[in-house]
């Protein structure tokens, strides 16, 4: 499945699950997650969003490590049957 229709799946499942799955822009800053989770009350994560089998570019792993470091969750998501755990995890943190 291509990465756009994930992504649209994943913003309309945060969104049913009363979130919302903001862009995540970052100008100067390169490789870091499309996606930031704001799941009430006060749970978060990033989602990084490929399509199908593709897998995180080397500066995306690089930026998925630090903010791992930091104590945030990371997920890489490429497969919409992924997006209900993520969520669920996510509301559980």
């Amino acid at each position: 499945m291509e990465e756009k229709k994930i992504e649209q799946k994943l913003c309309k499942e945060v969104k049913k699950n009363g979130g919302i799955a903001l862009k995540f822009v970052s100008p100067g800053f390169d490789g870091m997650p499309d996606r930031l989770i704001l799941i009430a009350i006060g749970h978060m994560a990033f989602v990084e969003v490929k399509a199908e089998g593709k897998k995180p570019r080397k500066l995306q792993v690089k930026r998925h490590e630090m903010l791992r470091t930091m104590g945030f969750r990371v997920y890489v998501l490429d497969d919409e049957e992924q997006i209900g755990g993520i969520i669920d995890e996510i509301r559980t943190l």
